[in-house]
């Protein structure tokens, strides 16, 4: 097997553990968040039920944006932490052989 061909494979390794690393940081990030949340405060009884569905609604797209925000930062983070693992590794194997 060439070092391309090796450095190909460790390649599609690193990438496959960085989407494992980043879905166990979304896991982790919505536990945390999720009993960080206040309680909801106590709704007063209407008449009709147009204002509990708009706020259902606008709860909802809130907490879907702040989940969509998070999953863009742990990809972010995972593309960063590949780059850096494949660099550093190259310089290593520089290293190892003397250049």
């Amino acid at each position: 097997m060439s070092d391309i061909e090796k450095a190909a494979q460790d390649a599609v390794t690193a990438a496959r553990q960085s989407e494992q690393f980043a879905v166990m940081l979304a896991a982790l990030q919505a536990t945390q968040q999720a009993p960080a949340t206040p309680p909801p405060a106590p709704v007063q009884q209407s008449s009709g039920s147009a204002g509990k569905w708009i706020g259902i609604g606008v709860g909802a797209s809130v907490f879907l944006l702040t989940v969509a925000l998070s999953a863009v930062a742990v990809a972010i983070s995972a593309v960063s932490l590949t780059i850096c693992v494949l660099v550093l590794r190259s310089v290593w194997h520089d290293v190892r052989k003397g250049r």
